[in-house]
């Protein structure tokens, strides 16, 4: 009776182990939803500016990537069986090649001891006609059948050599296929921090957050204008001579209270008029960091650097602030930084000082073009 009553356990503990991989979602099902999820953030992005449109953004593309770790997962499984398919066909063929190469050579060995002796050999040992008849037909049969024999030797070294080259390029594509999971791992981990750095800034405040993004927003209306103003000035000649190392300006925080939120140094090279990444330039040193969603990055440069002590707010490029469309889909074209309050000159070169309006206030600004490449021009924003 306990036997009866284990059967039904038996079959349920059965099914959640093979029925479970027909639940699975397959990847063309986890490719229509990541399509969807895209174009759900499409259409968020393109709405007015909240933080809790940023914060929709922000959760569905963290539920997109977490969709592409799926699939990433489910391919990965899916390549794997497909190689160990794979592998049991290449040790099938394996052995059907050792075996029709072995028949084959004896084959051929005995086709040639019969195919050597001549019509009238055969004829002389045969016992009548008939039996005659019969030894030619089973020479004629014996060599048809090697001409099969050749022919599924060689189909079969083909399909071994293909199935090979399938298990390699099946095992390449797992490959690839971890290091895209390792990398949407990371990405979706970054997602959640900037998710949380957001909140923790704008400590959920829409009026916060809405202030904040029209400080960004003015402040890169000014800057551009800056840049424009400042290359205009010094290619037509003007400027004041300054050594390397010479006093350039007091940092402080002009432009406030519009664009700007505190004292601080935003610093830009330019060349040929275009903005170009400051850690290619500056030295390699000791700095701190400060409310850096984006993390640590490296110098690369030999030039001393404008203040000292610096202390490192925002980076250059497409930063986490730049992503969040705070600067109009563009990037952020130089980097932020505070520390000590005196400016000095990174090269020598003609100097000039001026302002752009920002808002009620006006933002000044130096810039210098630098006398070793007068292609480089170095701008120091939000200067006393």
């Amino acid at each position: 009776m306990k036997k009866f009553l284990l059967l039904p356990v038996l079959f349920l503990f059965l099914a959640s182990i093979f029925l479970r991989p027909v639940f699975a979602e397959t990847v063309e099902e986890l490719q229509k939803r990541i399509n969807d999820l895209q174009s759900k953030i499409t259409e968020l992005q393109g709405q007015g500016k909240t933080l809790s449109s940023q914060i929709a953004v922000m959760d569905n593309q963290i539920n997109l990537t977490e969709l592409k770790i799926a699939s990433t997962e489910q391919q990965i499984t899916d390549l794997t069986l497909d190689i160990d398919t794979t592998t049991k066909k290449i040790g099938k063929l394996e052995g059907s090649l050792d075996n029709l190469t072995r028949i084959l050579i004896n084959r051929i060995k005995a086709t040639y001891i019969i195919g050597s002796a001549s019509s009238f050999q055969i004829l002389l040992g045969s016992s009548d006609v008939s039996d005659f008849v019969e030894r030619a037909n089973y020479l004629r049969i014996a060599q048809t059948h090697d001409k099969r024999l050749i022919y599924d030797t060689v189909q079969a070294k083909n399909d071994y050599s293909n199935q090979k080259e399938i298990f390699q390029d099946k095992k390449k594509d797992v490959e690839q296929l971890k290091a895209e999971l390792e990398s949407y791992t990371a990405q979706l981990q970054q997602e959640k921090r900037d998710k949380d750095a957001l909140l923790q800034i704008t400590r959920n405040d829409e009026a916060k957050y809405q202030a904040l993004l029209a400080q960004a927003l003015a402040e890169r209306k000014a800057i551009v204008a800056t840049f424009s103003q400042a290359v205009s000035r010094l290619n037509s000649g003007e400027g004041d001579q300054i050594g390397q190392t010479g006093f350039v300006a007091v940092m402080g925080n002009s432009g406030a209270p519009v664009c700007s939120s505190g004292t601080h140094l935003h610093f830009t090279v330019l060349q040929n008029g275009s903005p170009i990444d400051p850690a290619q330039k500056l030295k390699n040193i000791s700095v701190q960091w400060y409310n850096s969603p984006d993390g640590q990055f490296s110098f690369t440069g030999n030039w001393d650097w404008p203040i000292s002590n610096p202390i490192i707010t925002q980076g250059y490029g497409m930063t986490y602030w730049a992503k969040l469309g705070w600067y109009n889909g563009n990037i952020h074209d130089g980097i932020d930084m505070a520390g000590g309050s005196t400016i000095s000159a990174p090269k020598s070169g003609k100097i000039i000082y001026g302002s752009t309006t920002c808002g009620s206030s006006a933002l000044k600004y130096a810039a210098i073009k630098h006398d070793d490449d007068p292609s480089i021009i170095t701008l120091y924003l939000h200067i006393q």
